[in-house]
């Protein structure tokens, strides 16, 4: 049939021209968010599409493009002050796991991926059967805090409306969310790359935060 045979040319230069616009794309999602401060992928992959005209779908890049761009550029960008502000929020979400120690506290998200700034939170995942216990938690430490609804995904099937508080402690942000007892057992899929999320308890979270200092200092040696 004429015309059934596609130009192989046509095709490598149409797969060139998507693989740029996802490239171009992931950049400028990944620079709102680290200049912008938008934490949430699919909020930044939007306005990257509306600020550079492009819509169609297989130009979309993947969460996980975008988080290998938003690397890049703060490794090209932002100098030392992304790795200042990634130490602070670390060792303010060690005392955070210790505060909330009752409740089996996991460091989760940008601060323990190691991709925070100054515009992220400390989100922390809480576990209890009784969601009201960090609100009284926290309204017996006085710590005002705001109530939010967060989707979690537990697996291909399964989505979890979870109770989420936010506050300020030490002039940041700190997220919590509340799961089920039972989710110790395996934690909610990763926005990224839909694996179960990395997560670190207070042990592990000071043996990182060891490494970091052993790395340093020989790096200034």
């Amino acid at each position: 049939m004429v015309g059934a045979r596609q130009d192989p040319h046509a095709h490598m230069h149409a797969q060139t021209r998507t693989r740029e616009r996802r490239l171009r794309l992931a950049n400028e999602a990944a620079r709102l968010m680290a200049e912008g401060g938008v934490r949430d992928y699919q909020q930044a992959k939007r306005k990257a599409a509306q600020r550079l005209g492009i819509f169609d779908d297989a130009s979309l890049p993947r969460n996980r493009e975008i988080a290998d761009a938003l690397r890049n550029y703060q490794r090209l960008f932002l100098g030392e002050s992304q790795p200042l502000a990634l130490r602070q929020r670390r060792e303010a979400a060690q005392r955070a796991l210790a505060f909330f120690q009752a409740f089996s506290p996991r460091l989760v998200g940008p601060v323990l991926d190691g991709t925070a700034d100054a515009h992220a939170p400390i989100t922390l995942h809480l576990h209890c059967d009784d969601p009201d216990a960090i609100a009284r938690w926290l309204d017996d430490h006085r710590i005002p805090a705001q109530s939010r609804n967060r989707r979690l995904r537990l697996d291909r099937e399964r989505e979890l409306d979870a109770p989420a508080w936010l506050f300020d402690a030490e002039g940041m942000a700190f997220e919590v969310t509340v799961l089920p007892l039972d989710g110790l057992r395996q934690a909610p899929l990763s926005p990224i790359d839909g694996r179960p999320m990395a997560r670190a308890s207070a042990l592990q979270l000071l043996t990182l935060l060891a490494n970091e200092d052993i790395a340093t200092h020989e790096a200034n040696q």
